[in-house]
C-alpha cells in the first residue's frame, strides 16, 4: 500500500496532458515503442481526430525507483475543455495527487485556475510542471513566477518538462514518488469502493471502474451497490493497463475494474459506493458532486420507429458519459424524442457525433436552450426546460434565468473588444485584475443563455486566440423574456422556438428568417417565413414559388389562350398552397443556429 501512488493530470486545453501521459507510459515501459501512438490513452477516433480528450482515462504503471523499491502508479488523464470539467471532478475524487501542467509558451489560463481550485478543495498534493520548455517561445522564468504567485510553492518545486521530447520525465517520476502521499485506508476494514467511471461492453455487460478506499474485494464475492441497493457477484475484477488484466483481489488504495454481469445501464450509477456482503460498510462515500446540465436540447429520431433504439443508445452513452441527462418528451412537429441536458455546446456536438458513429443513429436536434424558472399567479414556481412549456403570458408574474460568473484571461490590448462582446451579451463587469503586465483577468456576470451559441467562438476570434474562458453557475435572476416562434405559412415550427430577451427578439427573429430563406428548398408554392412574439409578427421573409413556363408551347396565336393557361396555373398554385406542407430538412435545424 505504501508503494501505491494515485494521481491525475490537470491543465487547460492544449497544454499537453495526453502527450505527457504518453511519455510516462513509454518511460515505465507500460507500452512498447512498437505499439506507441500519439494520444495513446484516448481510445475514441473522435478524440484523436480533434486532438482533444473527452473522457478521463485510467491506467496502471510500474516504476522502479532509485531506492530499489517498485512503485505502482495509477494515472488518470483528464479533459481540458470547460464542458468536461465534471470528468475532472470525478477523477480528482479518486486521487491523492495532481500534476498541474502549465504551458510555458502560454502561461496560466482560466481552466488551469478552475481545475487547480477543484484539486485544492479535495486536499490533493499539487506538483506544478512547466511543459513545452523545449520550444523557442517558452517564457520559463515569467510563467514560473505566475505559478509561484498562484499556488505559493518554491521555485525548486516546479518541474521543467517537455511532453514531446521527454525532457524532465525522470524528475516528474521522482516528484510523484517523493511528494504524492500514499493512499490512506485499511485493507482489513469494511469494504468501501468509489465508482468513478463505467462503460458498456456488448459481450460482458457493464464494466465499472472503481477506487478501493478501504478493505479488499476478491473475485467471486457478493457485492452490494449502496445507492441502488442491488446485489451481484463479482464475476471478474482486475487492474487497468492498456488492456484489462484480471486479478484475484484488489486491496485498499488501488484502482481497478469490476464486471458483475449487469446488462441494464440504469442499475449502476457513477459516484456510487460498492461494498461486500461478507465485510459491509455502513455509509456511502461523500464528496462527489452532482452533475449540473447547462444546456438543454431535444433529440429526436428521423423515423419515429427508431425511438426505442435511440433510448437504448442514450442509456449506453450515459454509462460512458455520466454527465448526459435525458427524459422522454413529445413534439408536434417531430413526434417522440428525448429532452437531453448537456454541459455545453461542445458536449452536445460530441454526443451527436457519438450517436452517429457508435450507434448509427441519425437524429434531429432542436434549438439548444437553458432551463428557466417561471412564476405564475396560480401555481407559483415552475421549472421550464423547453420554450413550449412557458405558461400563458397573462398568467405570468416573472421569469428567472440562470446567471454564471465568467472568468476571462487575456492580453491587455483585447480588453476593449471583450468588454464590448460581454456587454452586448447583457454581461456586467465585476472585477479586473492584472496578473502580470501582459495578462489581465476579467470577471463578468452573464446570463447563461447568452453564451450557449457562439460566445466562445467569437471570444477566440476577437482575441486572436489569446483569451481563455471558464465559468461557474451562480444563481437565477428575473429577466424580461419572451417566447420567439418561427412560423412557416402560418404553422409554428416548435423545434425552432426559443426564449429570448425582449430587446433581442426582433434582431434574432430577422436573422433566423433570413437564414431560413437561404436554407429552405424552394417549393411550387410561396412560403412565408415569419418570426412572431405572441400574436405580433416581428419579421418576415418570402420564398417565391418555382414557376413552370406553361406558355412555352404557345407559338403566337391569340393572347386569350396564354391568359387561360396562366389563370389555370394560378388556381393550381392557390390550391397547392392550401394543402402543401413545408418540410424542414434535418441539416437546416443545425445550420440555423450558426448565426454569425
Amino acid at each position: 500500500m505504501k508503494n501505491i501512488r494515485n494521481f491525475c493530470v490537470i491543465a487547460h486545453i492544449d497544454h499537453g496532458k495526453s502527450t505527457l501521459s504518453d511519455r510516462l507510459l513509454e518511460f515505465t515501459k507500460t507500452i512498447s515503442a512498437r505499439d506507441m501512438v500519439a494520444q495513446a490513452l484516448d481510445n475514441m477516433d473522435l478524440e484523436r481526430e480533434r486532438g482533444i480528450t473527452i473522457k478521463s482515462h485510467a491506467i496502471q504503471m510500474y516504476y522502479k525507483h532509485s531506492d530499489g523499491e517498485e512503485y505502482t502508479f495509477n494515472l488518470i488523464d483528464t479533459p481540458g475543455h470547460v464542458d468536461f470539467s465534471y470528468e475532472v471532478s470525478r477523477s480528482i475524487a479518486a486521487c491523492e495527487g495532481a500534476l498541474l501542467l502549465v504551458d510555458a509558451t502560454q502561461g496560466i489560463q482560466a481552466q488551469t485556475i478552475s481545475n487547480l481550485y477543484l484539486a485544492i478543495e479535495h486536499n490533493l498534493e499539487i506538483i506544478p510542471i512547466l511543459n513545452k520548455v523545449d520550444m523557442q517561445t517558452a517564457m520559463i522564468e515569467e510563467v514560473a513566477d505566475q505559478v509561484i504567485d498562484l499556488i505559493g510553492c518554491k521555485r525548486g518545486d516546479i518541474v521543467l518538462a517537455s511532453g514531446k521530447t521527454g525532457i524532465g520525465i525522470q524528475d516528474i517520476m521522482d516528484a510523484i514518488v517523493n511528494r504524492v502521499p500514499a493512499p490512506k485506508g485499511d485493507p482489513k476494514a469494511p469494504v468501501q469502493a468509489l465508482i468513478f467511471d463505467s462503460m458498456f461492453n456488448p459481450f460482458r455487460g457493464v464494466v465499472a471502474y472503481f477506487r478501493v478506499m478501504n478493505g479488499t474485494i476478491a473475485k467471486g464475492e457478493k457485492v452490494r451497490f449502496i445507492n441502488t441497493g442491488n446485489e451481484y457477484v463479482a464475476e471478474e475484477i482486475g487492474i487497468l493497463q492498456m488492456t484489462q488484466i484480471p486479478k484475484d483481489k484488489i486491496s485498499a488504495g488501488n484502482v481497478g475494474y469490476i464486471i458483475t454481469g449487469i446488462k441494464e445501464s440504469k442499475e449502476i450509477k457513477v459516484g456510487d459506493t460498492v461494498t461486500t456482503l461478507s465485510n459491509p460498510c455502513l455509509e456511502a462515500i461523500h464528496g462527489f458532486e452532482d452533475v449540473k446540465p447547462m444546456v438543454f436540447a431535444g433529440i429526436y429520431p428521423i423515423d419515429n420507429d427508431d425511438f426505442e433504439d435511440l433510448r437504448d443508445s442514450l442509456e449506453k452513452l450515459q454509462l460512458n458519459d455520466a454527465s448526459l441527462v435525458f427524459e422522454p418528451e413529445t413534439s408536434i412537429a417531430l413526434g417522440f424524442g428525448f429532452r437531453c441536458g448537456f454541459l455545453g455546446m461542445l458536449h452536445l456536438e460530441i454526443i451527436q457525433e457519438r450517436l452517429s458513429r457508435e450507434f448509427n443513429q441519425e437524429v434531429i436536434t432542436t434549438v439548444p436552450n437553458v432551463s428557466y424558472f417561471a412564476y405564475t399567479k396560480r401555481d407559483g414556481k415552475k421549472r421550464i426546460n423547453t420554450p413550449n412549456e412557458l405558461p400563458d403570458p397573462t398568467m405570468l408574474e416573472k421569469v428567472e434565468e440562470p446567471y454564471i460568473r465568467a472568468q476571462v484571461i487575456t492580453k491587455p490590448e483585447y480588453i476593449g473588444a471583450i468588454m464590448t462582446l460581454c456587454i452586448e451579451k447583457r454581461g456586467l463587469l465585476t472585477k479586473q485584475t492584472y496578473l502580470t503586465t501582459e495578462r489581465v483577468e476579467l470577471s463578468f456576470e452573464l446570463p447563461l443563455a447568452e453564451i450557449v451559441f457562439d460566445f466562445y467562438d467569437r471570444l477566440k476570434s476577437i482575441s486572436r486566440g489569446y483569451a481563455s474562458f471558464d465559468y461557474t453557475p451562480i444563481d437565477y435572476r428575473a429577466s424580461d423574456l419572451v417566447k420567439l416562434d418561427i412560423r412557416l405559412n402560418g404553422e409554428p415550427v416548435d423545434a425552432l422556438s426559443s426564449l429570448v430577451h425582449k430587446l433581442k427578439a426582433e434582431s434574432l427573429g430577422r436573422k433566423i428568417c433570413s437564414r431560413l430563406k437561404e436554407l429552405l428548398p424552394r417549393q411550387q408554392f410561396v412560403i412565408a417565413i415569419q418570426a412572431s412574439v405572441g400574436a405580433k409578427i416581428i419579421a418576415r421573409e418570402t420564398i417565391s414559388a418555382m414557376r413552370k413556363d406553361v406558355t412555352a408551347k404557345c407559338y403566337g396565336g391569340d393572347i386569350s389562350r396564354k391568359r387561360k393557361l396562366l389563370e389555370k396555373q394560378k388556381e393550381g398554385k392557390k390550391k397547392m398552397r392550401q394543402i402543401g406542407t413545408v418540410e424542414v430538412p434535418q441539416k437546416t435545424f443545425l445550420d440555423v443556429l450558426k448565426l454569425d
